[in-house]
Parts: structure tokens; C-alpha cells; sequence
């Protein structure tokens, strides 16, 4: 019989008990508690079943759910007798921060108490008998939402103690989202008050702990050892890169075929294949994303289900503010290029804007990009090189999504643009490009000096993305490439009957250049100087369907010239 697919159910005992679509991933626990390492920091992207991990480990270990065998039957852990005498047996506390997503750290600190203070209310009982001191007692009623940070700092470390002398046996703690904190911290500006906090309270629960047995915890991205994890030596980390755990998080691709099969649709394989898989987590490639997969077996057709299901804000706040070597990167990889990249897997949220390479990082921990191959330098102190490409259909069709959301407040103003420029009426094209690039000049121009001459660029490579979506289905759109004695800044390239099309952008220099025309006249001359034609003509499109366009700048004032007028 079929089973029902729960869309958005991150609770394994709900899941059994109702008998819902499960992929069994209890060798997870197996190989967790065989490695017997003290602290693990697993990085998935969001939606990869961390959650779910999390509350199966929880329910398997927890004396909470003692006699609760039945949730594991029938699946490869219940099939080790050892495992079926450990199962329901040790103390845990299970917690997350999936929802501390603030805007200040006022009010991140205050959600944080929220969540510690829930925590010791499931955990009251300890209060009742003897095996807790007065003195001790009075700690635990300390914790509240208006506890001082050092006393919430400390609440882990405590809970642990009172745990251990309640029931004799060391504690396992688990901490799901951990860096979702982090992230807010960094968007909204108080990343080193939070540095700070976070590292209190994680020394003192995973380092300083000795009532500790073992520790989960689970994340996007590895923020960095030298921010919050300074202390703790004993923390093994699992990324994407790396072979523990590999096949644990995600669907393989036996598996989804299987569910397909299950389902009734076993010639929907490949069309799942181009849009779901593409994730690679250690050597272990075709990892599938198991709740777009979820979402296609429940509803039956394809669609961006991940891609649509978070805020993918800080990305993309970090492509359109970024360099034009980063747009110039991104349209490769829009384009179905891979491109070439060092990868640090230390995620240093404060370095962001300063170091933009880390973006790349940030794109491959969340799962946007997926590793093709690379190339590591032993003898080098440099982070190794690997070539990179969107995972998958669907994420391209987020970015897509993301590069059309950038001209939001010109969006009309940006198609009677492309539809002017496509018919080549140059009047209506100098109208709306002046309303766009008024419109969106300043989301893009944010560099460290953005008076500079140089800054338009920021806004022509984001435009210039912009072209590649919205043309995908009649030009291939490259820039700034080699061709014939110089480079072009943008040329479209007809896949079908269209004209050629080569767009020169170029900043009014005031010494030599009195007017915008001027400034549109050398943008022309540089075109025909330099024969950007040739590509296109070596491509078969004849020389009187080339069309060339000079764009002159000044601040957001745009002219647009052509060779013909």
C-alpha cells in the first residue's frame, strides 16, 4: 500500500504513528554512536531532514520515550539487539534555535531565555524529592526570561548537573539551527555582541561540561573556529565535503527512484533527476533534495518547492552588492558554466563583505552550488580550488526568481526596455533605461567607494544578469569576453533569427568628453576599433544584422546611441 506523504513533518514519532512516507535513516544512529566522538557539528543545507535527524536520535536515546520500541521496528537500527537494549535509556535535552531570528540582540537574547526557560519547565520534576540541594534548587529557579546572560550562559551546563544527579547517567545534549542566530546577527548588524554570547554558552555546555556524554549539533553553515567555537577543542565538524555521514541527510538516488516506484509514477525519474538532484555530500553524489522530492510525490509535478521555502536574503544581498567579478562569475554559472573557486568551509560572517570570495562558501554550505571536481595543493597554506556549478534546475530557477526580484521597482519600466531594445526604437530604449538605472542604480552601486568612476559597473553587470533571464529563450548573453582585437562588454547572441546585438558601456570621462554623446560616440568607436562583430559573424550572423548600441553614463544618467543613428 502507499503511504501518505506529510509535507513539513519534522516529528519521527508523529511520522510512525501515522504511518506517513518515511525514508529509513536510523544507521544514523549507528554510526553517530559508534564514532564516539564528544561534540559533532553537522552542516546541511536547510530542508536536508537535520530537524528530523535530530528528533529521531532524540526518541531513540531519551528516557522520555523508554518502551517506545515500536517506533523503531521494522527498521535497520531495531535490527541490532544491542541497539534495542540502548534504545530509551539515557538522559537528553533537545533543543533549537530555529525560530531566534531577531532583529536585535536585545530581542535575541530575550528569545534565547525563552527557549532555555521552556526547557527547564519540561525538566521541573527534578525539583521534587532530594537529589538536588536547596541551595541547588534555587539555581533552577533562576532560569527564567529575565535571567542576567551570564546566569543563561550557563543554564546547559546546569541542566546537565541536575540531570546527572537526578539520574545518575551522564546527559546527551542536541542542538538543532544553532547558527540560524548567527546569521540574523550578521544581517542586522550585531554579529560581535553576538560572537561573544555564543561563545560563553558554548564553552560552558560542550567544553566545560562534565556531565556531558555526548553532543549533536546542527547548522547551514560552519561559522568559524576563531568567532565562537575558539574553545572548544573537542568539536569534530561534518560539512558537505566530508565522508561521515554522507548518505544520512538527503535521498539517494535509489531511494527516490523507489519512492517513484512506490508512488505510481516510475517514468517520472528523469524529470526529478534534472530538477532534485545534484547535491553531493562527501563522495557520495546524485544526493537528491528530499523535500523537493517530498513536495513532487505529494503534489505530483515539479516545481521550485526548496527554493521557495526560506528567505534567501543574505544571498541574495551579497550578489547584487557584490563586485562585478562577482556578477561576471554568476552569469557564468547562470549561463550553465562552472566556474573555479577557492573554498574555505570556515564560514567568517564579519569578513563577508570584505573578503567576497567567501560568498562562494556561503553558496556551496547552502546547498546553491554543487562540487564537480577538485584540486588540493598539500604543500600550499591556500584553500583548495574546486570548480562549482548550480545544483540543480531548481535552483537556477530561484536565482532567476532572485535577478528579475532586483528590478522590482522598475519592472515595467525594465521589460518596455528589452522590448524597445529587441525592435530597436533607441527613443523609447533612452526612456525607461533612465527610469531603470534611476530606479535601481543605488542597490547595486554600494562598494566601499561608490563615488568612483568605476562603480557603474556594479550596475551594469546586475543589469546585464537581468538580460541573460529575461532573454534566455531567444540569446545566449555573455560579457566581457575576448573577441576579434579587444573585449566587448555585453553581446547577445541570436539562437534563432534575431539580430546580433553588442552593448558597450562606458563612464563619461569629463576631461575628455563635454557631453553624454561624446562619451556614447567613443563607446561606438571602441566597438568598431576593436571588430567585436567577429564572434557573431563566425557564428553565421551577417554583418547587416549586427546590431551595436554605446551606453554613455554619467551618475544615473544613461545615453544610448547606436551605429546607425
Amino acid at each position: 500500500m502507499t503511504r501518505t506523504v506529510g509535507i513539513g513533518l519534522q516529528n519521527f514519532e508523529k511520522i510512525r504513528e501515522r504511518q506517513c512516507f518515511y525514508v529509513d535513516k536510523t544507521k544514523f544512529i549507528k554510526e553517530w554512536w559508534e564514532n564516539l566522538d564528544d561534540v559533532t557539528l553537522i552542516t546541511r543545507p536547510r530542508r536536508f531532514g537535520k530537524t528530523l535527524t535530530m528528533s529521531m536520535t532524540e526518541q531513540f536515546f531519551s528516557i522520555n520515550y523508554e518502551g517506545r520500541g515500536e517506533l523503531f521496528e521494522g527498521l535497520s537500527i531495531w535490527e541490532d539487539e544491542k541497539y534495542r537494549e540502548l534504545q530509551g535509556t539515557c538522559p537528553v535535552i533537545s533543543l533549537s534555535f530555529a525560530n531566534v531570528k531577531e532583529s536585535s540582540y536585545e530581542s535575541t537574547v530575550q528569545r534565547i531565555n525563552q527557549i532555555l526557560t521552556n526547557l527547564y519547565y519540561e525538566y521541573s520534576f527534578v525539583l521534587e524529592g532530594d537529589s538536588l540541594l536547596s541551595e541547588e534548587k534555587e539555581d533552577f529557579r533562576s532560569v527564567s526570561k529575565s535571567m542576567p546572560e551570564v546566569t543563561a550562559t550557563m543554564a546547559l551546563h546546569q541542566l546537565s548537573r541536575f540531570l546527572y544527579k537526578y539520574y545518575h547517567k551522564k546527559v546527551i545534549i542536541l542542538l538543532d539551527e544553532y547558527d540560524t542566530p548567527m546569521q540574523e546577527a550578521y544581517v542586522n548588524g550585531y554579529w560581535e555582541e553576538l560572537v561573544s554570547f555564543t561563545r560563553s554558552m558554548f564553552n560552558s555546555t560542550f567544553k566545560t561540561n562534565p556531565y556531558l556524554n555526548r553532543a549533536i549539533m546542527t547548522g547551514i553553515t560552519r561559522v568559524s573556529r576563531e568567532s565562537i567555537f575558539s574553545d572548544l577543542n573537542n568539536l569534530e565538524v561534518v560539512t558537505t565535503t566530508s565522508e561521515k555521514y554522507a548518505d544520512c541527510f538527503g535521498f539517494t538516488e535509489e531511494e527516490v527512484f523507489a519512492a517513484l516506484d512506490e508512488c505510481g509514477m516510475p517514468d517520472r525519474k528523469q524529470e526529478v533527476k534534472s530538477w532534485y538532484d545534484g547535491f553531493t555530500f562527501g563522495d557520495h553524489t546524485d544526493i537528491y533534495n528530499p523535500w523537493s522530492v517530498l513536495n513532487y510525490l505529494d503534489k505530483r509535478k515539479a516545481g521550485t518547492y526548496w527554493a521557495n521555502s526560506s528567505s534567501n536574503s543574505l544571498v541574495g544581498k551579497l550578489i547584487r552588492e557584490g563586485s562585478a567579478d562577482i556578477k561576471q562569475e554568476f552569469e557564468d554559472l547562470i549561463s550553465g558554466k562552472p566556474i573555479i573557486k577557492p573554498i574555505d568551509e570556515q564560514i567568517v560572517y564579519g569578513e563577508l563583505e570584505g573578503n567576497e570570495e567567501g560568498i562562494w562558501s556561503l553558496l556551496l554550505a547552502s546547498g546553491y552550488l554543487k562540487v564537480l571536481d577538485y584540486e588540493e595543493d598539500w604543500e600550499s597554506v591556500d584553500a583548495p580550488d574546486y570548480e562549482l556549478a548550480l545544483t540543480n534546475r531548481e535552483v537556477r530557477r530561484m536565482f532567476c526568481v532572485m535577478v528579475r526580484d532586483w528590478f522590482g521597482r522598475s519592472r515595467r519600466e525594465y521589460n518596455e526596455f528589452i522590448k524597445a531594445m529587441l525592435a530597436d526604437d533607441l527613443k523609447t530604449m533612452n526612456y525607461y533605461m533612465n527610469k531603470v538605472a534611476l530606479a535601481t542604480f543605488s542597490s547595486f552601486d554600494v562598494g566601499n567607494k561608490p563615488s568612483e568612476a568605476a562603480e557603474p559597473e556594479r550596475f551594469y553587470h546586475g543589469f546585464v544578469l537581468g538580460l541573460l533571464v529575461e532573454l534566455a529563450d531567444r540569446y545566449t548573453v555573455t560579457s566581457n569576453r575576448e573577441s576579434g582585437f579587444g573585449r566587448y562588454d555585453v553581446m547577445l547572441e541570436p539562437k534563432h533569427e534575431d539580430d546580433g546585438i553588442i552593448l558597450e558601456f562606458k563612464v563619461q570621462d569629463p576631461e575628455d568628453e563635454k557631453e553624454l554623446s561624446d562619451t556614447v560616440k567613443a563607446a561606438l568607436e571602441q566597438i568598431e576599433k576593436k571588430k567585436y562583430e567577429t564572434i557573431l559573424m563566425e557564428k553565421g550572423v551577417p554583418r547587416e544584422k549586427v546590431r551595436k548600441y554605446g551606453f554613455a553614463f554619467c551618475g544615473k544618467n544613461v545615453l544610448i546611441g547606436s551605429d546607425q543613428r
